[in-house]
């Protein structure tokens, strides 16, 4: 019995400890906004999750992400996001570059988007597919990531955002910079997003009507990026 019982506590043990690996740790949380960071199951970088409200409706949200030529208005360092492809209304290819301080490269990025949206829900999931295209010189391609968005409608026209993202950068930048910086630019980019919502609802900015998009991150000076 004995024996048993030990066995039984080192399976606990184990499953404590792999909780507390996978676990999410609050890097930032200002403003109703919490970003979270974790290990990535492979590799030296970390995943990236925000959670927060946008005074918004679906359809707002949505406007705004169909919005691909004015991401610059609240994408942290958007350097330039086009549509290549619609393969049918729920899925789309697109491409969007960003700007990075000298000495760093610029980024570019392709990336398959994937929606499911229902009356209550909005789920979209971006995967990179950086051979869609030729490589640009002027650019290091991002060679992977992920990003997921749950959107739940909640009461009084508010939206509950939960956004996890995953990347690799590519090129040569160290990941302990990726690692350090991770929080900032998601952040700022959340506080954009909200306000260019209020904004929209008002009407003194009506967003144009493209395909939906999604974001992804990379470093830019002691920030991370978020580019749609």
């Amino acid at each position: 019995m004995k024996k048993i019982l030990s066995i039984f506590t080192i399976l606990l043990s184990g499953l404590s400890a792999s909780f507390a690996q996978t676990g999410w740790e609050l890097k930032k949380n200002e403003n109703g906004i919490e970003v979270y960071t974790r290990n990535a199951a492979t590799g030296n970088l970390k995943e990236l999750r925000v959670l927060c409200m946008l005074d918004a409706t679906k359809k707002e949200l949505i406007s705004i992400l169909q919005d691909i030529p004015n991401y610059s208005k609240w994408v942290f360092s958007n350097k330039k996001s086009v549509v290549l492809k619609t393969v049918d209304p729920k899925r789309v290819i697109y491409y969007t570059q960003s700007r990075l301080p000298w000495p760093i490269k610029d980024r570019d990025l392709i990336v398959e988007l994937d929606i499911n949206s229902t009356p209550d829900m909005l789920n979209i999931q971006a995967k990179s597919i950086p051979d869609y295209l030729p490589q640009n010189n002027d650019y290091v391609r991002v060679p992977y990531s992920l990003a997921t968005w749950h959107v739940t409608q909640a009461p009084g026209n508010k939206l509950k955002v939960d956004y996890v993202f995953s990347v690799d950068p590519g090129g040569s930048i160290p990941s302990w910079l990726v690692n350090a910086t991770l929080a900032v630019g998601p952040y700022n980019s959340f506080v954009k997003l909200r306000e260019l919502l209020r904004v929209n609802i008002k009407g003194n900015e009506p967003c144009h009507n493209f395909i939906e998009s999604i974001s992804f991150i990379i470093p830019y000076r002691n920030s991370i990026i978020i580019n749609p």
